[in-house]
C-alpha cells in the first residue's frame, strides 16, 4: 500500500503543485516513486481546476519536472483523513491544516522539516515576484523533497533503490490533482 502524501499551500497554484512535481522527483531519483501517492492541494477553494501558474510550470520543466496536467483543488474536497503525512508550505497553511484536521490523526509538516539546511523554515511563496523567484522557491522544494524521501523511507521501512540518475518525473494524474 503506497504511502499518501498531500502538499499543501494556499491556492495550490504555484507552491503546492511545485512540490508535488519536486517530489516526485526525487522519489524517482531514489528509486522509491512507486511507494507513493502524491497530490497537492489549497486551503482556498476559488482556484479550483486551474493550472498551476506558468512560471511555475517554467521553474519545474528547467529540472526536467512537468507538472502542466496539475489541476488546482481544494482542502475541503478531499478526505483528509486518507493521507499518511501532509506538508504545508508555511506557517499559516500549517496552521490552516491543522483546524481542516478537526483532531484526526495525520501528522502535519512544514514541507522544509526534513532539509537540513532549511529545517523550519518556510516556504517562499514566489506568486508576487519575478521568474527568478520562482526558481528559489524549486530549489528550495527540491531540497526539502529529497529529505522528505529520504526520512519516509525510513519511517516506512521502504526498501532502499538505486539511485536513478537523469530520472524524470512527469504526473501522471488524471487532470484533478490525483
Amino acid at each position: 500500500m503506497p504511502v499518501r502524501i498531500l502538499f499543501v499551500c494556499y491556492e495550490n497554484i504555484c507552491c503546492s503543485p511545485m512540490a508535488e512535481g519536486a517530489f516526485g522527483h526525487a522519489a524517482s531519483l531514489h528509486g522509491a516513486g512507486g511507494f507513493f501517492e502524491v497530490e497537492s492541494a489549497g486551503t482556498v477553494c476559488y482556484q479550483s481546476g486551474s493550472s498551476p501558474d506558468h512560471r511555475a510550470v517554467r521553474s519545474a520543466e528547467r529540472h526536467g519536472i512537468d507538472i502542466s496536467s496539475i489541476r488546482a483543488q481544494c482542502i475541503d474536497d478531499l478526505d483528509l483523513g486518507r493521507f499518511d503525512r501532509i506538508f504545508a508550505m508555511d506557517a499559516e497553511n500549517h496552521r490552516d491544516m491543522l483546524d481542516a484536521l478537526d483532531g484526526l490523526p495525520v501528522p502535519v509538516h512544514m514541507m522544509t522539516d526534513f532539509a537540513h539546511s532549511d529545517a523550519g523554515a518556510e516556504i517562499e511563496d514566489p506568486y508576487y515576484g519575478s521568474e527568478e523567484g520562482f526558481g528559489r522557491t524549486m530549489e528550495q522544494l527540491l531540497r526539502s523533497a529529497t529529505g522528505i524521501v529520504s526520512a519516509l523511507r525510513e519511517a516506512y521501512e521502504l526498501p532502499i533503490g538505486e539511485l536513478q540518475a537523469g530520472a524524470i518525473f512527469h504526473h501522471t494524474g488524471n487532470g484533478d490533482g490525483r
